[in-house]
């Protein structure tokens, strides 16, 4: 399956469409590109989408933000109340995302967890894990593409 972002002005609705196919089936949802393929800005509109109403940043130096989920009318705040928005791209040793509790996160009932750079961690992740491609496309869209869901 696949997503296609024409441009920045459609993201939210591809943030919406993403929602409605994938969640609430996957708790632990991996996104997997190049630098400046649009992981962040997706994540950001993703959580825009959910009833975030934290600022939503990249948690680079922090590995791991949390937001909570707004109620609202969409039947997502049912299952998640938070997500945990992860960064993995700055980390040197596997030994540093056990010192940070991972299990605790990725775990964790009512909680989504999106995950940026995961290939660094790519043992940890859940064998159930949604693991998402995002890539840049010469006409300058973007495709997001699921590499192991059934649908």
């Amino acid at each position: 399956m696949e997503i296609r972002i024409e441009n920045i002005d459609q993201i939210r609705s591809a943030a919406r469409e993403f929602i409605e196919k994938v969640l609430p089936e996957h708790s632990v949802i991996a996104f997997y590109g190049a630098m400046g393929a649009g992981k962040t800005t997706f994540i950001k509109a993703l959580c825009e989408e959910l009833g975030v109403t934290d600022t939503v940043t990249s948690p680079t130096f922090a590995l791991v933000n949390e937001y909570s989920i707004e109620e609202g009318e969409t039947r997502i705040e049912e299952q998640f109340s938070k997500v945990f928005h992860f960064d993995f791209y700055r980390i040197k040793r596997l030994e540093e995302v056990y010192d940070m509790g991972y299990e605790d996160y990725f775990y964790q009932k009512n909680a989504l967890c999106l995950i940026e750079w995961p290939e660094l961690v790519e043992e940890l992740l859940p064998d159930d894990a949604l693991r998402v491609e995002i890539s840049d496309q010469p006409d300058g869209t973007r495709k997001l593409k699921f590499l192991n869901d059934s649908k």
